[in-house]
């Protein structure tokens, strides 16, 4: 096995580790089911009646009394907000010197401490400690997430068959139309691939998980049961370090951009965010795709986090009961992957085309949740409807996030994929936290009926389609060729060192 292929093996299992078990699952599941430990009745005066199956269930938070599904949106919408900040200052560092594999070991240590940091927070009167870990929990794990999935184009670009029709058009015997078409491919490719690897990886993590539970009796008491939570937080965390380290290692630490003259890199991020902002609305395909992006994730993001909040009342916060019904959704999803993807090879469909179906059934799971607004037959409200969720957002949510981040390296240009990739992150964290925030307040504002924000998502999620219609990824690859001529001349952007 040659070095490259070697890498790109590391690559998939660092995937494996940054699975989302600790700081999108089980920190949020935790988090709630702590929230509603230490929540009380509101019909009842403050702290005098416990939360119950039957009843809503509220804390003081942030100057009012909220429901607790809200203050898990409000919280969600606060991380994602500290997220956009973060990544708008530090989003342009991977594209300079050679540390950039830095800043991915750097965020996955942060996140590994805070996974093991659940371990000293497993009673409902430390649930202020479990808001600071939600939140640190997200940050780390997102951003981490982010500048691994950064890596994947130049992966891509390493293939002997990619290298050979590099070569090839330099010969003039492939057209660069052809080129760019097996490129696509091969990134999509090692996209699906990671995603399905992750996916069985995370079922034997999962698979394991379970014996913990068993051993650690999880359903024989609610303490137990908060504590089981913790324990597997920090086991989480623990399969992330060990997975990560053959990419910490392996990850080759190819020549960045020099860091332009009157910039430091404090000022850098904030200055090349507004760069490639400013480039970007001159890349018009660019731009129309940024537009979208900000508008589903947001939407999606949302609905995933309040369908959540639902999953983990109506499973009245079991542990061995999420983590069967995650042992469920990571099935179905390495399989939709998989089938979106052979799908994609078999008849030859571009990204576009694939992003498309897939969000048909993104806008499909808003109008579930729509329905529960004035019935409690259907809308997430039953252990069954659970189940069959899990199912169905592995084999047809899933996928979007493969092809969503595909999609931006086809619409963004070679010499500053990085950049491009942090400007995509910064802006689908500054819609993220949006959507939880306005969903907190729709929550609130409809007397704590938890399934209203999927109006305003599905309004969101159908207005969002209108402009991925309109992406030209052709018209796109042309425009970024003219950038990047345009900006050898201009400068905006250093020469590589």
């Amino acid at each position: 096995m040659d070095d490259h292929k070697i890498r790109t093996v590391a690559f998939y299992v660092y995937y494996i580790g940054n699975n989302g078990l600790s700081g999108f699952n089980f920190g949020p599941s935790q988090f709630q089911n702590l929230l509603f430990l230490a929540g009380y009745d509101p019909s009842q005066p403050p702290f005098t009646a416990p939360c119950g199956s039957g009843t809503d269930c509220v804390l003081p938070y942030l100057g009012r009394v909220r429901d607790v599904n809200s203050i898990v949106l409000l919280t969600n919408g606060i991380s994602f907000a500290l997220q956009a900040v973060v990544l708008l200052m530090i989003g342009a560092w991977a594209d300079y010197g050679r540390w950039r594999p830095n800043i991915t070991i750097l965020f996955t240590i942060l996140a590994v401490a805070v996974s093991f940091a659940w371990l000293g927070v497993e009673d409902p009167s430390k649930w202020q400690a479990g808001v600071a870990l939600y939140i640190l929990g997200l940050i780390t794990y997102q951003c981490a997430l982010t500048f691994w999935t950064a890596a994947f184009p130049g992966l891509a670009r390493g293939l002997p068959e990619v290298k050979l029709s590099t070569s090839q058009v330099m010969g003039g015997t492939k057209t660069p139309e052809e080129h760019a078409n097996l490129e696509s491919i091969s990134r999509n490719r090692i996209s699906n691939v990671s995603f399905a690897v992750s996916s069985a990886g995370e079922i034997i993590i999962l698979a394991v998980m379970v014996g913990i539970l068993k051993g650690l009796k999880s359903d024989a008491s609610t303490e137990n049961n908060t504590r089981a939570f913790s324990v597997l937080i920090a086991f989480s965390g623990g399969i992330w370090l060990l997975c990560s380290l053959p990419w910490f290692f392996l990850e080759k630490r190819r020549p960045g951009l020099s860091l332009p003259s009157g910039s430091s890199m404090l000022t850098i991020g904030f200055k090349q965010t507004f760069v490639a902002f400013r480039e970007c609305l001159r890349l018009k395909q660019t731009f129309l795709y940024l537009i979208f992006y900000f508008l589903m994730g947001d939407v999606l993001n949302t609905t995933v986090t309040v369908i959540g909040t639902l999953q983990n009342s109506v499973v009245s916060y079991s542990t061995l009961q999420l983590t069967l019904l995650l042992i469920v959704g990571i099935v179905t999803q390495g399989l939709g992957i998989y089938v979106f993807w052979l799908v994609q090879k078999r008849f030859n469909i571009s990204t576009k085309a694939m992003l498309c179906f897939n969000v048909f059934w993104i806008l499909i799971l808003t109008i579930w949740g729509l329905i529960g607004i004035h019935t409690d037959k259907f809308g997430f409200k039953h252990v069954w409807e659970i189940w069959l969720y899990q199912a169905y957002y592995g084999l047809m949510v899933c996928p979007w996030y493969a092809y969503s981040q595909t999609m931006i390296s086809e619409v963004s240009p070679l010499p500053q994929m990085f950049l491009f990739f942090a400007l995509f992150s910064v802006i689908g964290k500054t819609s993220a936290f949006i959507g939880p925030l306005v969903s907190s307040a729709i929550i609130t504002a409809s007397g704590n009926n938890d399934n209203y924000p999927f109006v305003f998502l599905f309004t969101l999620g159908a207005l969002s389609t209108v402009f991925l219609y309109f992406v030209d990824v052709g018209k796109s690859r042309k425009e970024c060729e003219e950038f990047v001529r345009a900006e050898a001349k201009r400068a905006a952007f250093a020469d590589t060192a």
